[in-house]
């Protein structure tokens, strides 16, 4: 007999990014302006570059970037590619990168000349002790122990964190809609059980609605769905005290992580449960048994059951399911505690139109980087000021406006493939303006 999960909470749990296909109706309108340059009068400094393999030389994606003795940091987007802006006050200062299984490198800033800055880091190899080996033989244990000490090892204070956050819509390969914002995040202690608040303070967007075939397509959740990722602060979304129990725990290969050695416990669910759950990696710290990063998919084997965790709307006569869900959430250290700093989610849907021969697929993807943060004593955000867990991105970016506001903020690095599309619908937009005189 086929053993069920708790699976009526799985909605509730995973719907925190749903996906609305709707039918385009009307004439729908590029944005006004498209990443416009200016001449921004900066009290910062720019160091851009890219982080790569020492040996392959091979691009690393999400490699952390973090100015020493501050909170300031960015990530590297998929092409290893970054921009890090520092104050000009912090120049002096020494910059440490980081990345999965990799050692820990720090360079200091006035040796980077600020542009075409190419790090190069070393694959990191860890022989753990036969003492650590054998301290704990099963890897469940050790899975509950790491959720139970999230008091003792991440923030415990209230902080206000700011955050840059993205959305991008692909068809097939090419970029169809850019979404982007600054928010600012009131990050509850991760003792308490009190849901974040966030606060969004700029968003922009870049949508071709020619790409999208006839749909429009909404992602819904937005930088809720990125921090609902993080597995310490909201464990109901994937280990609550029901399905803990409904996955199949086991150690792989342990590594290094910062210097640090790392356990590395795979998981996933359990061959008598039917509905989708997830599977992937859990990184935890030797000493401390923080979890310090993790990397996880939801099975999507069952199209049909998958696609209601995800599918909010479409139209009638067509189906949709998703090929892929993956997850990725990385924690940074300070002071002794660790922080929820990158998150990365990336779904991909399958559109099956009926009476046509071709289907369309579709890649959502949805990051958050923590760039900034500060412990604070009490709660500034308003009710009218405070994002819904529900909210759309798209509906409350208003266009790529304002860049003198961009120019301060640390932000992810755009993909080459990014900066073409936007290229290409601006083109679109001027020759649209010229049609019409």
């Amino acid at each position: 007999m086929k053993i069920k999960n708790n699976f009526a909470q799985a909605p509730i749990q995973l719907r925190m990014m749903c996906v609305a296909f709707l039918l385009l109706s009307g004439t729908q309108l590029f944005s006004n302006t498209m990443f416009q340059k200016q001449t921004v009068v900066q009290a910062f400094k720019e160091y851009r570059g890219t982080v790569i393999d020492s040996k392959s030389k091979s691009a690393l994606a999400f490699a952390t970037l973090n100015v020493n003795d501050t909170n300031i940091s960015t990530v590297t987007n998929s092409d290893g590619e970054f921009l890090l802006k520092v104050p000009s006050d912090l120049i002096n200062n020494e910059m440490t990168i980081s990345f999965l299984g990799y050692q820990t490198k720090i360079i200091p800033l006035s040796n980077l000349n600020g542009e075409d800055i190419q790090i190069l880091l070393e694959e990191s190899v860890m022989q753990l002790s036969e003492v650590k080996i054998n301290a704990h033989k099963d890897a469940r244990s050790l899975v509950k122990l790491a959720l139970a000490k999230k008091s003792e090892n991440y923030l415990d204070k209230e902080t206000v964190m700011t955050a840059f956050y993205r959305e991008t819509i692909k068809k097939r390969r090419r970029n169809a809609s850019l979404s982007e914002a600054i928010v600012e995040i009131y990050r509850h202690p991760y003792s308490s059980s009190k849901t974040d608040k966030v606060k969004l303070i700029k968003a922009r967007k870049s949508t071709d609605y020619n790409r999208l075939d006839t749909l429009a397509i909404k992602l819904q959740g937005g930088p809720f769905s990125a921090l609902y990722a993080d597995v310490i602060k909201y464990p109901q979304y994937i280990f609550n005290d029901v399905n803990l129990f409904n996955y199949d725990f086991s150690f792989d290969k342990a590594t290094e992580i910062n210097n640090r050695a790392v356990y590395v416990v795979k998981f996933k669910q359990r061959p008598d449960i039917v509905e989708p759950m997830h599977y992937g990696k859990l990184y935890i710290d030797v000493e401390n048994y923080s979890l310090i990063s993790a990397i996880y998919n939801l099975n999507v084997e069952n199209g049909e059951m998958a696609a209601e965790l995800f599918v909010k709307k479409k139209p009638i006569g067509v189906t949709v399911y998703p090929t892929e869900a993956a997850y990725r959430v990385d924690y940074r250290l300070k002071d002794d505690q660790w922080y929820y700093g990158y998150s990365n989610i990336q779904l991909t849907f399958k559109v099956n139109w009926r009476g046509r021969l071709f289907n369309s697929v579709y890649t959502l993807s949805s990051e958050m980087a923590i760039t900034d943060w500060q412990k604070s004593l009490d709660d500034g955000f308003t009710r009218k000021e405070t994002l819904r867990p529900s909210v759309i991105l798209s509906d409350e970016a208003s266009g790529f406006s304002d860049p003198r506001f961009w120019g301060e903020y640390n932000i992810i690095e755009p993909e080459k493939s990014i900066e073409s599309a936007i290229e290409k619908i601006n083109k679109q937009l001027e020759k649209r303006k010229v049609d019409n005189q």
